[in-house]
């Protein structure tokens, strides 16, 4: 017997109309360690907006309850010519009530009980995903554990890679994010040190309430000065990058190879051996990621994506991560939201512009049954 419900599919053609619509599907009985979430609560990432809006242009969009039709221009369609003509669902996470299960014990075990879960399908109303993979809630809401996977596991991931890597200090550049403030708050209570980039005044004043001890304003006229404190009083040579377009981590590694020079003692016309380390991690800007390497000749710059961490960290790892989030779910990997729609309210104009320009502290959370 098969559950019907609301799921959200995203489209593009070869010939760059990208169609996003609310559509009625049949979900599958849940089998083996399968369970079967009724979702309450999902969030919109920075990682989902990828399939969901792309580079489309969504001002000369085409709006109509529950859909919306845009064009992807060039080069931004061919470079996804490998979904033409896909029908996705989207949404990495959410959180969501277990209303039925496969014949496997860890399904079973779950019945009835509230769960987060990374289905990857988690705008809809129904979502099956695999036992293994969610996090029992207990007596948290679905909206506390609704971005308990990605945010959570990505900031405690930065510093898990930090630690294997031998380093006490991380730089973040988009330090106000809700990650961002995530990373904060693990980073004090890890002894760790965080340099955090923002780029406004108020975005520093909240970084500071919650105890980060070094914040950057890249709109300051000093900027670079005050960078290159800051890296040298946390002695911060390794970092995490989500707007990848653009010089950000062009400027990051000449700080760093600024405070560098200033300490070797004798000159080197290749700059300094100390090792720089910047890992990409999203495309807030999708525009080309410019370096002028002039960082002397210990610099490395890399992609960073959490499942390929998440598999190469191993089970003992992941379930200390899975533990803390489940512990602090409210505290330390809280997460805020701007507003709440349902399914056909997130496809309107005004709500697929606003989450689309991923503003800081303005995060949506979609709520099927709204």
């Amino acid at each position: 017997m098969s559950t019907t419900g609301k799921q959200l599919f995203t489209t593009l053609e070869s010939d760059g109309t990208l169609t996003v619509a609310i559509e009625d599907a049949t979900f599958p009985d849940p089998v083996g360690d399968q369970v079967l979430v009724r979702m309450e609560a999902a969030p919109i990432n920075p990682s989902d907006l990828a399939i969901l809006v792309g580079a489309a242009d969504l001002e000369n969009a085409d709006y109509s309850p529950g859909k919306y039709v845009a064009t992807v221009p060039e080069p931004f369609n061919s470079a996804s010519r490998a979904r033409h003509g896909l029908k996705l669902p989207a949404g990495n996470e959410g959180a969501g009530t277990v209303v039925a299960t496969g014949d496997g014990d860890k399904a079973k075990a779950l019945m009835g009980r509230r769960v987060a879960c990374v289905p990857g399908h988690a705008y809809s109303q129904y979502c099956l995903a695999d036992a293994g993979m969610c996090l029992p809630l207990d007596d948290h809401s679905a909206e506390d554990g609704a971005s308990s996977f990605v945010n959570p596991m990505t900031a405690l991931g930065f510093v898990e890679n930090a630690k294997m890597d031998g380093q006490d200090a991380i730089l973040h550049t988009v330090g106000a994010s809700n990650l961002g403030q995530m990373l904060t708050r693990i980073c004090r209570e890890d002894g760790i040190g965080l340099v955090n980039l923002v780029r406004k005044a108020d975005q520093a004043a909240l970084l500071e309430q919650l105890g980060a001890t070094h914040v950057v304003n890249s709109s300051d006229d000093d900027f670079m000065q005050r960078l290159c404190t800051a890296i040298d009083d946390a002695e911060a040579f390794y970092g995490f990058d989500p707007i990848g377009g653009g010089k950000t981590v062009d400027s990051v590694f000449k700080a760093m190879e600024q405070v560098a020079v200033g300490k070797m003692t004798e000159y080197s016309r290749y700059g300094s051996n100390q090792k720089k380390r910047m890992f990409i991690y999203g495309r807030l800007d999708t525009g080309a990621t410019i370096l002028t390497p002039s960082y002397g000749f210990g610099w490395t710059l890399s992609g960073w994506l959490l499942f390929p961490f998440l598999q190469s960290a191993g089970p003992e790892i992941v379930g200390r991560m899975r533990k803390r989030v489940l512990e602090n779910l409210t505290t330390t990997f809280a997460s805020t939201y701007k507003k709440r729609v349902d399914l056909e309210e997130m496809l309107t104009k005004e709500a697929v512009i606003d989450y689309r320009a991923m503003k800081t502290g303005e995060k949506y959370l979609v709520t099927p049954w709204k």
